[in-house]
């Protein structure tokens, strides 16, 4: 019997949910620290945050299999033109404030501390995350693929980067698997209170002729 195939395609908003529960599959460790959000009030708040129109200078695709998402990702980079954001949507608190104030304000608070600034000529993933039941299935390994494939035909980044979070070796170990490298070791106070995770490793792909 042949595989059923997984493609790799731009995100769309019929994804959003899906998307969103994701993400709450992958953080709910941390933000359910933070705040007092089940999984379901997370899934629904990272939908109603991938409603808003990302920056120009960022791109998120979802891994398919049969019309259903099973892996997402997301890369940013520093803009060569530093616009005002005049055509970007904001959000509208009001579609937030279900979760409550201080919930909302600990998620942005939470999305600040994690959220990285890329360098001119970086290429930063700023999440990646596989459906619980695709795991160790290549899914991820497709999607960090797709993230080097995106540096390789743009003249202006000669780099890809992400944080890993030292409790994740299973994360790390793919990074590696990829020819990602530990650039640097840090140790957190803001992360270790917020979170629980005072340790990041903060990795970069090695290419060839680096």
């Amino acid at each position: 019997m042949m595989a059923v195939p997984i493609t790799i395609e731009p995100m769309q908003a019929q994804y959003n949910q899906q998307v969103g529960r994701l993400l709450a599959q992958a953080f709910r460790g941390k933000f359910q620290i933070l705040t007092n959000m089940n999984e379901d009030d997370l899934a629904l708040f990272f939908d109603r945050l991938l409603e808003c129109v990302p920056e120009p200078s960022t791109q998120r695709m979802v891994a398919l299999q049969q019309g259903e998402v099973i892996g997402s990702i997301a890369i940013k980079w520093k803009p060569a033109i530093d616009t005002k954001k005049n055509n970007q949507k904001l959000p509208s608190w009001r579609n937030f404030s279900i979760f409550g104030r201080w919930n909302l304000i600990k998620m942005l608070i939470g999305l600040y501390v994690l959220d990285y600034k890329p360098e001119s000529g970086e290429c930063y993933i700023a999440d990646i995350v596989v459906h619980s039941d695709y795991r160790s299935k290549g899914v991820g390994k497709l999607l960090l693929q797709w993230a080097q494939r995106v540096v390789d035909m743009d003249p202006s980044l000669d780099r890809l980067s992400l944080y890993v979070s030292g409790s994740n070796p299973r994360a790390k170990q793919l990074y590696e698997q990829l020819s990602f490298r530990t650039h640097s070791e840090e140790n957190r106070m803001i992360s270790h209170l917020l979170f629980n995770e005072p340790k990041w490793d903060y990795m970069v792909e090695t290419r060839e002729g680096q």
